[in-house]
């Protein structure tokens, strides 16, 4: 009798329904419905809002998926269970239960039913924006380009709503089905604020019916993207942009008709009830993002960088969630020794323990979700997961970071994310437990609708069979191997002989030899009926026979082989991640002595020979001969020296993204302390020639340009940790050809001043407007920029400011002198000489080179001379650096002054060390050797001031931070570790995994002029 027809639904195809086999594996019930059916009822409920050309089809599909195992969430797992589904909605999921007489019946004994996977990062039917090519040696643009009624920063987007530019697009969205996903949160990747994020479904339908949420979430980051203006030219300019337009969205609200109509505030404030989505491009910047979400009242959803895991502790603190990429570095091809030298061991271990971030998170107790996003391939998503389970996340944690955390950080735990009734029929059907390795993913439902996405193995035929040969001949034959890759061998009684087995829907084909060392080959083809299987074939003779196979057991895999966590021989995480990092996030404060030294304390003793000096809790509790240990380290000082740490009075180690932001004549808005790079080299390097703190300066690019950072060189501290606590806040100020900019090349002749008179006005005009603003009171619109300048103006805040020639050097005193206020500091102050008598008048000190010359023509008339000079008018004078390689060698800077000017050792040393610290406010606490200061030494192999002495021990708050000796052993650690991990990216190479191209890791370095955040100098040393 004629099999009777039935429609397949989503193959276009009329297929012949199978009967139910008479065996216990009647594993191919799958009984679709005549078309008629599914259309019972759908007229009464089709509400088309969209004319259609043609024949209405308003199908609607009722589904019962019936035997199957259910994972209705992470651990909540449902045995022999019905998922039943229409309309694109989940009607119930459990075991048992009425199944509707239309629904469309779909046996999935031996299958799972998991619920299809979230993303909340994604820019899925959006449009690619390519990223600004504005450079330095662009024209400047001042104002945005934007035309309407918006905002006056290109980089702020927030009127941005990514469900009005949505366009579906179905070659992506196969790529995210077959990864798993079913809807994702999509937003226009592009500026600092972003606008709005929609909830989409990857159905292939129209955008009004994939849309689940219009507006989502609210989105961020710190990049300016596809913004050509000028401003923010820097990252510490993206966080001032930020914070500005935070209040000046809050004054916008209170006061709506002051400002006319800015829909981009107005975007902005209607968004604040979203979730806030902020994009980071490192494991600082979540920090960074955090502090200016405490600021304002605002708790993000942090979509990380990847190197977080090295900072889990700072992480935990932050409070957010994350959202995990999964992009993990290739190893890199290192055959080479000589391009392999240039990949920093950072790098090499990076490689190695990014796949271990969501399980450190999950650990951390951190809330995560994981995201596609930055991925190549979306191929690789599935198989990155596992590896990720492989280096510590549970997979419920890793199912739970798929489909119910994202859904519920987005609110939208009533639509994703379970398998619960009245959400979306988004769903994955598996051929077993989702994670392992040989899983096969079949379909991807998605609003009801199937997609598939392998069709081989959906019939699983694995198992032991009876083969029956007519006439005569029985076998026992194992089919093993993966439903989808299914593979034969003969049973004999001492042995198995493999075959081959092919199938084309339906149809099978057998081959194998009957004997161990046959050449002749058994033949069949035939039909495969639910659990019987007959056909036709030859014999080893060419005679023909006929054959069946009947079902006698099932398949049981081999246990799961995968690596476990504890198998994993893992690189250490280090603090900084480098090679000269601690293997704790720091090293312990301790008492310490150091003994017998000769001990140069720049207080009225002098220096002290054969002298003891007692460091007890982080200060400096003794000095004197013969002193008790107690339980103090003892260090011996004998024939050595002991200095006060040197203090670097101009330095830009440790900025990130960029030390100037040099777009407009006045930044005082921006900040050094938002930008601090505690993983900076050269913070451990200038500890190595005895530095102990810095003095972080703002670039020379503009007049007023940003607020100056003093900090500690803690090396392995996190931003904060480095901040020299209870300290007078600095800015930097700058006059001459860097401000003027007028011979900087035609592109750059439109910003004012071009001039410097010019210069002079931008000074009376920003303190007239600061004073005008002050005087407005409560209430005012608050300018992060005008409020520097109050704080100069009621020194609050003080000046360090770099300049050259006499002539700006008296222009700034007078304009100091108007406005009631002094400049702190000269800095550079190459011609200063010739005006020390004016600068003592008016209060200000001095920070100079020690014989730096004609590198331009501003400085044609420094002389070496000039730090002797300024110092016998009576001027407080230090010697810095302005170079992180200079800062390594600070005390031989301050010998050159014996030399040229015949100053005395030790007012030399002191300009690196005590007057420096009175410049900036901090001799109470550091600058010399006296009790009650803070323990900030320095132990000299020699002489300090000679070009052979070694800083052997440099130790700040009674912390060794630099040891020379501990350095020889992190030298040999990391030849060991580099080795080991080089090996291991070969091994990689080897065994044909993919290997990207050398990428050698280069080392920012600022000065002064330096304009561009993303520029970098030169390739980093191994460290």
């Amino acid at each position: 009798m004629e099999q009777p027809l039935a429609y397949v639904p989503g193959t276009g195809r009329i297929s012949h329904l199978v009967p139910p086999g008479p065996t216990r594996r009647k594993r191919t019930k799958v009984f679709y419905l005549l078309l008629g059916a599914l259309l019972t009822g759908s007229y009464a409920k089709a509400q088309e809002t969209f004319p259609i050309n043609g024949v209405a089809d308003p199908r609607e599909g009722c589904y019962a998926f019936t035997h199957a195992t259910i994972v209705k969430e992470a651990g909540n797992t449902l045995q022999d269970a019905t998922l039943v589904i229409r309309d694109g909605r989940i009607i119930s999921a459990g075991p048992g239960g009425a199944i509707p007489k239309d629904a469309v019946v779909v046996d999935c004994k031996g299958k799972y039913i998991y619920p299809s996977f979230v993303d909340i990062y994604s820019d899925y039917g959006t449009q690619p924006v390519k990223k600004s090519s504005q450079g330095f040696r662009s024209l400047p643009q001042f104002l945005s380009n934007t035309k309407g009624a918006f905002g006056w920063n290109e980089a702020i987007k927030s009127e941005i709503n990514a469900a009005a530019i949505f366009k579906t697009d179905e070659p992506k969205a196969k790529t995210l089905r077959q990864a798993g996903f079913g809807a994702v949160l999509t937003h226009q990747q592009d500026g600092i604020a972003r606008g709005t994020g929609a909830l989409v479904t990857l159905a292939a339908d129209r955008e009004n019916k994939v849309m689940v949420r219009e507006k989502a979430s609210a989105q961020y980051s710190f990049d300016k993207g596809s913004s050509t203006q000028n401003y923010p030219g820097s990252l510490m300019g993206s966080i001032a942009l930020l914070r500005q337009t935070y209040l000046d969205a809050l004054w916008y609200k209170n006061h709506p008709s002051k400002e006319g109509i800015n829909l981009s505030l107005q975007s902005w404030n209607d968004e604040q009830a979203l979730p806030q989505v902020f994009e980071v491009s490192d494991k600082w910047d979540v920090l960074r993002a955090k502090k200016i979400g405490d600021e304002f009242g605002v708790q993000y959803i942090i979509k990380a960088a990847g190197n977080e895991y090295q900072r889990v502790a700072e992480m935990a603190a932050t409070k957010a969630a994350f959202i995990l990429p999964l992009n993990f570095p290739a190893a890199m091809d290192v055959e080479d020794i000589n391009d392999a030298r240039f990949v920093a061991l950072s790098d090499l271990k990076h490689w190695e323990l990014a796949p271990t971030e969501p399980g450190a998170f999950e650990k951390a107790g951190i809330p995560f979700c994981l995201t596609a996003a930055g991925l190549k391939d979306n191929k690789q998503f599935l198989s990155n997961v596992r590896k990720a389970i492989e280096y510590g996340l549970s997979e419920q944690k890793a199912l739970d970071a798929l489909t119910k955390v994202p859904a519920a950080l987005i609110k939208a735990s009533d639509q994703v994310g379970t398998l619960d009734a009245g959400k979306l029929a988004n769903f994955l059907i598996t051929s077993g437990p989702l994670f392992k390795e040989n899983t096969v993913l079949y379909q991807n439902w998605v609003q009801g609708k199937r997609y598939i996405i392998n069709e081989d193995g959906w019939t699983d035929i694995r198992g032991t069979y009876t083969l029956t040969l007519s006439p005569g001949a029985t076998y026992n034959i194992l089919v093993k191997g993966t439903p989808v890759a299914p593979s034969l061998v003969l049973l004999q009684q001492a042995d198995t002989i493999s075959g081959t087995i092919v199938l084309e829907d339906k149809l099978v084909r057998l081959a194998f030899p009957l004997t161990k060392k046959g050449t002749r080959t058994l033949r069949l083809s035939g039909v495969i009926s639910g659990d019987a299987w007959s056909g036709n074939g030859q014999d080893t003779s060419g005679s023909t026979v006929k054959w069946s196979a009947a079902f006698s057991k099932a398949f049981v895999p081999p246990a799961d082989s995968a690596k476990k966590k504890t198998d994993l021989d893992l690189t250490k995480i280090y603090y900084p991640f480098n090679g000269y990092g601690w293997e704790t996030t720091k090293p312990q404060q301790q008492d310490i002595l150091i003994k017998n030294a000769t001990v140069w304390t720049n207080e009225q003793q002098g220096k002290l020979e054969n002298t003891d000096v007692l460091i007890r809790a982080g200060k400096i509790a003794q000095v004197g001969k013969n002193l008790p240990a107690g339980n103090a380290l003892v260090i011996d000082g004998t024939g050595k020296h002991l200095t006060p740490g040197i203090i670097d009075e101009h330095s830009h180690i440790a900025i990130t993204k960029g030390v100037n932001e040099g777009t407009q004549s006045v930044t005082s808005e921006v900040r050094i302390a938002d930008v601090l790079n505690p993983d900076d080299i050269n913070i451990y390097r200038q500890l190595s020639g005895g530095v102990t703190s810095s003095h972080l300066l703002h670039g020379s690019a503009n007049t007023i340009g940003g607020q100056t950072q003093l900090i500690k060189l803690r090396w392995g501290a996190n931003a904060e940790e480095l901040k020299f606590a209870g300290w007078d806040p600095f800015i930097k100020f700058a006059l001459g050809e860097n401000v003027k900019q007028s011979n900087w090349g035609e592109s750059q002749r439109t910003r004012f001043p071009q001039t410097r008179m010019g210069v002079d006005q931008v000074l009376d005009d920003a303190f007239t407007r600061a004073r005008d603003y002050e005087k407005q009171g409560p209430g005012k619109r608050r300018d992060l920029e005008l409020d520097a300048l109050v704080e100069i103006l009621n020194h609050k805040r003080f000046i360090t400011c770099h300049s050259y020639v006499q002539s700006e050097i008296n222009m700034l005193i007078h304009e100091a002198d108007k406005f009631g206020f002094t400049v702190n500091t000269f800095t550079h102050i190459l011609e200063g000489y010739k005006v020390a008598d004016k600068m003592k008048k008016h209060g200000a000190g001095a920070s100079t080179f020690a014989d730096w010359w004609a590198y331009k023509m501003e400085v044609q008339d420094a002389i070496p001379y000039n730090a002797t000079i300024m110092q016998r008018v009576g001027l407080t004078v230090a010697i810095n650096s302005d170079d992180a390689e200079m800062a390594r060698r600070l005390n031989q800077e301050a010998a050159k002054s014996i030399k040229y000017g015949g100053m005395t050792e030790e007012d030399a040393l002191k300009m690196v060390t005590l007057n420096p610290a009175k410049l900036l406010h901090i001799s109470d606490k550091v600058g010399s050797i006296k009790p009650g200061k803070d323990g900030d030494v320095v132990l000299w192999s020699d002489d300090p001031l000679s070009i052979y002495a070694k800083a052997e021990k440099t130790i700040v708050d009674g912390v060794v931070y630099f040891d020379r000796q501990h350095d020889a052993e992190l030298h040999q650690r990391i030849a060991t570790e580099r080795n080991r991990l080089i090996q291991k990216m070969l091994a990689e190479k080897k065994k044909g995994s993919p290997v990207d191209k050398i990428k050698p890791t280069r080392d920012e370095l600022w000065n002064c002029e330096d304009m561009e955040a993303g520029h970098q100098h030169g390739i980093t040393d191994n460290f």
